[in-house]
């Protein structure tokens, strides 16, 4: 992981519109996108597809609730 995502203590959110013909294009183009920049846990939170493409917020998750934390490693 990232050095610098280990010190995000819960997600990473992204908005951002998307060229797409409609709501499962875009969502799946983000989930793409999302996954390449190392970001596995996905939710798409807001999608609405309106003309050429679609608004689409979408969470990250670094870490959920319970997750063994990587900024706890350092203060071991």
């Amino acid at each position: 992981m990232n050095k610098y995502l280990e010190r995000i203590v819960d997600a990473l959110d992204i908005e951002t519109f998307v060229i797409c013909r409609d709501e499962d294009e875009g969502m799946d183009i983000i989930r793409k996108m999302m996954g390449e920049m190392g970001l596995k846990d996905v939710d798409i939170v807001f999608c609405q597809h309106r003309g050429p493409g679609a608004r689409i917020r979408a969470r990250g998750y670094i870490f959920r609730s319970g997750d063994h934390y990587g900024w706890l490693k350092e203060a071991e």
